[in-house]
């Protein structure tokens, strides 16, 4: 945890990967506290940081991190996933089976387009490489789809802890998280109603145009 915290204190390129590799990962961490923190720093011009090389290297890590997921759920299969979701090293990653069964049913019934989509929904968002890798989702459609995902979330990111810098009274991170939580909390939640509308649409018109033929 040690580690993690100075990671946190001193956010670069490097640093940006790691972390975003870890939230991407089965083990819990925000997103929310690396991209926001370091777009607020790439604006007030602190650790020699650019707003889009910010974005490019978070993407990198997120790919990173679902890229392991995929691999461990491809090679150890189904019984050993949700064996690992049931223990209690899986517990501590905030992981159990509901979870994974949730995931892997977003993922049947949304197809491929699911590891996009659920890059954006809180909640999914770190698990929905599981799914794809116990599919044995083809892998380029994979990446492309996980890393699309992931750069509009960590886009979304970067806009609110950029614009943040223009806000008076933010003159530490601990300020900037207090404005970040209540954003990006906001914005998951649009996204999320604004996906369910998007699929409920799809079902119907494809549900008409059956009925159609």
């Amino acid at each position: 945890m040690g580690f993690i915290e100075w990671c946190l204190a001193h956010l670069n390129y490097w640093t940006i990967t790691f972390l975003m590799m870890i939230e991407s990962s089965f083990i819990p961490f925000p997103s929310e506290v690396v991209v926001p923190p370091a777009a607020w720093m790439a604006a007030t011009g602190q650790n020699g940081l650019n707003i889009y090389l910010v974005v490019l290297f978070a993407t990198i890590g997120a790919a990173l991190g679902a890229i392991i997921n995929y691999l461990l759920a491809r090679w150890l299969g189904r019984p050993l996933v949700y064996a690992f979701a049931n223990s209690k090293f899986g517990h501590l990653c905030l992981i159990n089976e509901e979870k994974v069964r949730h995931a892997e049913q977003y993922f049947e019934k949304n197809g491929a387009v699911s590891t996009l989509i659920g890059r954006l929904i809180p909640a999914v968002r770190q698990l929905i490489s599981i799914p794809a890798g116990l599919a044995r989702m083809k892998f380029l459609p994979f990446i492309f789809y996980t890393s699309l995902g992931a750069g509009l979330w960590n886009c979304i990111l970067a806009v609110i802890g950029y614009s943040l810098a223009q806000v008076p009274g933010i003159q530490t991170q601990a300020q900037l998280m207090e404005h970040v939580n209540k954003y990006s909390h906001e914005i998951g939640y649009s996204i999320m109603a604004i996906v369910v509308v998007a699929l409920l649409f799809l079902y119907f018109k494809k549900r008409r145009s059956k009925k159609n033929q």
